[in-house]
């Protein structure tokens, strides 16, 4: 399949994934299982959080090409038993929306371990089987976190109207929560898409709605990713939508927050924003300023298997061939090519 029919493909399954909840599931399975079913408890539930958190550190350090196996095995090998066990209602819902989680990050794990058709589809199919999951367990948030996953992998492959419907239905899932990062999050989400699509007016709005909702309080607790959607990611993420609007100032201004003010505390998340910035400050101009922040992205690169740390790998080695009589330019184009290698 061609890039542009996977697209065409891919952008319609992704909005069909709003229709798949079977909202009767879990009270179903309660009265229909089999007498032979394994029993499944707190415990389970427990374990599942648990290799959730485990394996999405390692990721999101390291980045998606890490252990994607590894979620994937425990997936289909433990945690899909469990979902055709015996469990109470209130059992059942819990580990539904663990595995929601965990089928999630197999799906952001296959986005981020490469561009191509197959780990795209993969990651598509994760991300619908866990909206389905949340939805099935009744929880608004982690339903809205999957949509969120769906409007990205749209925004990437620049299917612009199908992001801008997802982005609408996950912030629609995260409207009544009572957890101001995760309307952060799902406002920057539709947001981004927006200003993907040309949209000033809207990608505006939403993004003030974001900041307004991450400059409140956290709320206590919170398992999913949105919930711990910090104000150095939302800088980060603020950041680009303003550079995709073209205030490129503010757009810097929003990279150093989530740099220096904010901090970072995973590696790939700081690589990427520092191959950004250098990217902005190049097109503001500002080429030592760019080279000093991309040499510090290759020290943060290296050992990283993120598709966004190699696309900004091979953006930084191609605009840095109009300054190839400058020494420290082809110095940072030879370290990018041994990085990649």
């Amino acid at each position: 399949m061609d890039r542009r029919n996977f697209i065409l493909a891919s952008s319609g399954y992704a909005l069909s994934a709003l229709g798949l909840p079977d909202m009767e599931s879990i009270s179903r399975r309660t009265t229909t299982v089999s007498s032979g079913a394994v029993r499944v408890g707190r415990g389970e539930v427990a374990a599942v959080r648990h290799m959730v958190k485990a394996l999405g550190d390692s990721a999101s350090e390291l980045g998606g090409g890490h252990a994607r196996h590894l979620a994937v095995r425990y997936l289909t090998q433990d945690v899909a038993p469990w979902l055709e066990g015996r469990f109470t209602e209130a059992t059942g819902r819990e580990l539904f929306a663990a595995t929601s989680q965990l089928v999630h990050l197999a799906g952001w794990m296959a986005q981020d371990e490469g561009d191509t058709p197959e780990l795209r589809g993969l990651a598509q199919g994760y991300y619908s089987h866990s909206f389905r999951l949340a939805a099935e367990a009744g929880d608004a948030e982690l339903s809205a976190t999957a949509l969120r996953g769906l409007a990205v992998q749209c925004v990437d492959l620049g299917y612009r109207a199908e992001a801008v419907q997802l982005g609408e239905a996950c912030v629609e899932y995260g409207r009544h929560l009572d957890n101001p990062r995760a309307v952060a999050y799902y406002e920057a989400t539709l947001a981004n898409a927006a200003a993907q699509d040309d949209d000033r007016h809207m990608a505006t709005k939403h993004l003030a709605t974001s900041e307004t909702a991450i400059g409140r309080p956290a709320a206590e607790g919170g398992d999913s990713w949105a919930a711990h959607y910090s104000p150095g990611r939302w800088a980060h993420e603020s950041g680009m939508i303003l550079s995709r609007l073209g205030d490129l100032d503010a757009a810097e201004e929003h990279l150093h927050l989530a740099l220096d003010i904010h901090g970072l505390d995973r590696r790939r998340t700081r690589a990427i924003v520092l191959a950004d910035l250098g990217g902005v400050r190049l097109r503001q101009g500002d080429v030592d300023g760019a080279m000093a922040t991309w040499r510090d992205f290759l020290d943060c690169a290296d050992g990283i298997r993120s598709v966004k740390v190699r696309a900004a790998l091979r953006d930084m080695h191609v605009r840095l061939r109009r300054y190839s009589g400058v020494p420290e330019a082809q110095e940072l184009r030879e370290r990018a090519a041994r990085v990649t290698d």
